[in-house]
């Protein structure tokens, strides 16, 4: 049996932000700061409640996506 090794939500979120903004002004806007945004991206981190509801507010999806 093959198993699927989903990726990590922070090699999806990459996809969602738009050209050209830095890991520091998303973070700015998200209200948290670099490091923990860059360890979401990076795959170090998970995704939390609360950065899942601040992503889908500054995104325009739903917290569970």
């Amino acid at each position: 049996m093959q198993m699927y090794n989903p990726p990590h939500p922070g090699q999806i979120l990459k996809e969602f932000f738009p050209d050209g903004l830095s890991v520091t002004e998303a973070a700015r806007r998200l209200r948290v700061s670099r490091q923990t945004l860059s360890a979401v991206i990076n795959g170090r981190a998970g995704v939390t409640a609360d950065m899942a509801l601040r992503l889908a507010s500054a995104l325009g999806n739903k917290a569970d996506f």
